[in-house]
């Protein structure tokens, strides 16, 4: 028994319409995997669904940005703005920020602070005074508090 053919429009029941388009992405998604392994192809798909997840494949032996730079290279589109630059230029300072903070964090743990010099190391000491005042005063409050609602 063959398949009967279908006509290609929106599918307007819901239920079958999800079940439709589920067996179809994992059918192209199988596709995808299957002329990248047979073919040695490098192969991007992207899918996003009504709901608006997402479902991606992308070649083991490649990665988005160089399939998106390969894209742009040979059909001279650009998918990148001017936008998207700054964006890029704002992603990249806040990884060195985040970096900063991580080591800022560990020297308040007391950990990798050899490689401080003398000042860097009494700021460090303040900024641990500072703090543990601070704490200390909260202790002071939430136990005044204690004591008032025990009494």
């Amino acid at each position: 028994m063959g398949r009967g053919k279908i006509e290609i429009k929106r599918i307007e029941n819901s239920s079958n319409r999800q079940v439709t388009y589920s067996k179809r992405k994992n059918g192209i998604l199988k596709k995808a995997k299957e002329i990248t392994v047979l073919c040695d192809a490098q192969v991007s798909l992207i899918i996003f669904a009504a709901s608006g997840k997402m479902h991606d494949y992308i070649s083991p032996s490649t990665t988005l940005i160089d399939i998106l730079e390969r894209y742009h290279k040979t059909s001279g589109k650009r998918l990148w703005d001017a936008k998207h630059e700054n964006l890029n230029g704002e992603i990249e300072r806040l990884k060195k920020e985040n970096d900063s903070m991580q080591i800022e964090l560990r020297h308040l743990k007391g950990d990798d602070i050899n490689s401080l010099n003398y000042k860097e190391l009494m700021a460090l000491e303040d900024a641990l005074e500072t703090g543990l005042v601070s704490v200390r005063e909260k202790q002071m409050d939430v136990y005044r508090m204690l004591r008032r609602n025990v009494c």
